[in-house]
């Protein structure tokens, strides 16, 4: 009886550790630069936008198998804004388990975009995918603006691709590959030491590990004691008896 219950609270806690996938990239907010307010400007490509104010996207991305053109599998663009330049953040795709799927996931400063074809190029047919699948009221819309021809800001493009990583007897599924339900999540880093969703994890395992630490060594100085306590008892009743 015991050992099918420890059976069953295993078979739960690990079928916990297959609910989801993770990919990640590290990077660090780059250099601020001047980006133009008059049209256009980058709020008309209509990309979700991630900053650490607002870090975290639910959507679905589409997906294919590789191909000889797309290797990867199926682009998708974001931007991220308003980051801090030289702080270290963390880029998360969390996916369902049950979408079996391979994420690669990669940012590029904004010049490094306009300058080379492939992305410009990727970026450019994925912004009119959007704009012609998705209807105006669905878009996310521009943001506000301040007066002015132009605003300094650290910002990149991030790019996700995504390939589907599964084979099945379904026909239909091998030929339509379907959209992948994510979760996207901007994590900056605490003084480029530890995420930011995980710092207090962090701190609380240290108390506990802190508060374990001085507990061990009080419970080892009452052991002693007893022990002291006990030896000394037992030499008093020795020397008692040989008088």
């Amino acid at each position: 009886m015991r050992a099918a219950f420890m059976s069953a609270v295993l078979a739960l806690f690990l079928s916990t550790l297959v609910l989801a996938n993770t990919e990640k990239t590290i990077f660090l907010g780059p250099e601020p630069i001047n980006i133009p307010l008059t049209h256009p400007t980058l709020s008309d490509l209509r990309l979700h936008t991630l900053t650490p104010a607002n870090g975290t996207l639910r959507t679905r991305l589409s997906a294919q198998f590789p191909s000889s053109d797309q290797p990867r599998g199926t682009a998708t663009w974001l931007l991220l804004d308003k980051l801090t330049p030289n702080q270290r953040y963390e880029l998360r795709v969390c996916w369902p388990a049950a979408q079996p799927t391979q994420f690669t996931i990669s940012t590029f400063p904004v010049t490094t975009v306009w300058d080379t074809p492939e992305l410009i190029t990727s970026l450019h047919a994925y912004s009119l995918s959007r704009q012609s699948l998705i209807s105006e009221d669905v878009l996310p819309s521009p943001p506000k603006e301040r007066d002015g021809s132009e605003r300094e800001a650290s910002v990149l493009f991030l790019r996700i691709l995504a390939a589907a990583d599964y084979y099945t007897t379904d026909a239909s599924l091998m030929v339509s590959v379907p959209p992948v339900d994510v979760d996207i999540i901007l994590d900056p880093f605490l003084f480029n030491v530890l995420p930011r969703s995980i710092a207090g994890t962090a701190c609380y395992i240290i108390v506990v590990a802190a508060a374990a630490y001085l507990l061990a060594w009080r419970i080892v100085f009452a052991i002693q004691g007893l022990v002291s306590s006990a030896t000394a008892g037992l030499r008093h009743e020795t020397i008692k008896k040989r008088q």
